[in-house]
């Protein structure tokens, strides 16, 4: 998924656009008292469910390490509660609504079960890579003779599909 300059740039200058005319709307409808109100009451409890979920995914991932299992799903569901919290602390009603069907474990599982397609079809079309620092682990850090990641492992997910000069 390339997402090039233009488009970022469009969705950076018109997303803000909309948003502004939307609260300006409310305020309109309203009082700008009012409109504050909205925008400060939806940043502190998107805070807050941002906080809560974050730390159930925090749990979650811990449980299924504990258990011997990699935490995919935790791990997903953490990106969402990431990105929605960024969402909920940005002023605004599209990003507020989007922010909130991010982070409730409700409408979560819509979201990262599209993330988890998308992952596949990147690894599928083989878009990801691994990059080992070297041959410096000892054999206890092997499995089936196959060398495991370590912390200093780099993981490169690549749209391009095109080799890194280095």
């Amino acid at each position: 998924m390339k997402i090039s300059f233009g488009k970022l740039l469009l969705l950076f200058i018109l997303v803000p656009f909309i948003e502004l005319f939307i609260l300006l709307r409310i305020a309109d409808m309203t009082s700008a008292l009012t409109t504050f109100g909205i925008i400060i009451v939806t940043g502190v409890v998107g805070a807050y469910f941002a906080k809560q979920q974050g730390r159930k995914v925090l749990q979650a991932i811990n449980r299924d390490i504990e258990s011997g299992r990699v935490p995919t799903n935790s791990m997903v569901d953490g990106l969402c509660v990431l990105a929605g919290g960024i969402m909920l602390l940005t002023p605004g009603v599209l990003t507020d609504l989007l922010g909130f069907s991010l982070v409730l474990p409700l409408t979560r599982p819509l979201f990262s079960a599209w993330l988890k397609i998308k992952f596949s079809g990147m690894v599928t079309r083989g878009n990801v890579n691994i990059y080992t620092t070297g041959d410096f682990y000892n054999q206890s850090n092997t499995v089936d003779n196959q060398q495991l990641n370590s912390d200093d492992d780099i993981v490169i997910i690549d749209d391009d599909n095109e080799p890194e000069n280095k």
